[in-house]
């Protein structure tokens, strides 16, 4: 018997075949979240992107050993697990993704502030989503993320313990993104956060240095990046909001593509054959 031909033949078709299941030939890839995963203000900024899915696209392609992925954003602003769930968008816009092969979940933020029994019921409210996922999506991946720093670490430190918990729990890869971001501010603090403040906070003789960065409903201003901070920095709440720009979406871009590749690298190595030694 011609054995060590078939042995080969076995080996390249099983370094060759899919290690999940691809729609389209791409990996899908979902990240699901609150306003720090929409990155809805430097889309609306830079319309023509790269926006933060295409980043962690781009990057893993720059990856010669990494197959094409696709990278749905399904973020949505003011969003926590339980309104997610009760507000049926789960079932609109997650449930029947085709072909779903990694999902990253980052939720915290919104739950710490807006759900009631926060501590108890985080818990319980993200073990109710993920049964849905493991359901709808068994050939799946699930990350559970941290959130970024955001505000009082203290109370962030809070958020991370549980979802620490809730990956310890599930059986769960916990992607820690919250250290990557924190050095990362250390080399600034307000380089990864864009500046939105109320029009009227804004005194009157700056009016027209603004204009280009006001917009309506509600009146207010947004600035990406530092370009005014040394006229406006001074005013009270100029830094107030800790959302990330461009450059904050570019570090968890970063750090996700990063993440993903070691992943896919270790299941390859995983589902290699070893390689028999001759007698």
């Amino acid at each position: 018997m011609k054995l060590l031909p078939l042995l080969a033949a076995l080996t390249v078709s099983a370094l060759l075949t899919p290690l999940h299941a691809e729609h389209n030939g791409k990996l899908q890839v979902l990240l699901l979240g609150d306003s720090t995963t929409e990155a809805r203000i430097p889309k609306q900024h830079q319309p023509k992107g790269p926006h933060f899915e295409d980043i962690i696209r781009i990057l893993m392609a720059g990856e010669k050993d990494m197959p094409p992925c696709n990278v749905i954003n399904s973020g949505v602003s003011g969003e926590f697990i339980r309104r997610l769930l009760d507000s049926k968008r789960y079932e609109r816009d997650v449930q029947k993704l085709p072909g779903l092969d990694y999902i990253f979940i980052r939720y915290g933020i919104n739950d710490q502030n807006k759900r009631e029994n926060f501590t108890e019921n985080f818990t319980k409210d993200y073990q109710e989503l993920l049964a849905l996922l493991k359901k709808d999506h068994p050939k799946a991946q699930i990350i559970i993320m941290t959130i970024i720093p955001y505000g009082n670490l203290e109370k962030n430190q809070q958020v991370n313990a549980l979802n620490e918990k809730v990956a310890k729990d599930a059986g769960l890869p916990l992607f820690d993104i919250f250290p990557r971001y924190l050095a990362e501010l250390k080399k600034g603090e307000n380089m990864l956060n864009y500046r939105r403040i109320s029009l009227d906070k804004i005194p009157p003789q700056y009016l027209d240095i603004v204009k280009p960065f006001t917009f309506e409903n509600p009146p207010r201003v947004e600035v990406l990046d530092n370009q005014l901070d040394a006229i406006l920095g001074h005013i009270p709440a100029w830094y107030a909001d800790r959302h990330p720009n461009a450059a904050g979406y570019n570090v968890i871009a970063d750090e996700t593509a990063k993440y993903l590749t070691k992943m896919i690298r270790e299941k390859k190595g995983a589902a290699a054959p070893a390689t028999a030694k001759a007698p």
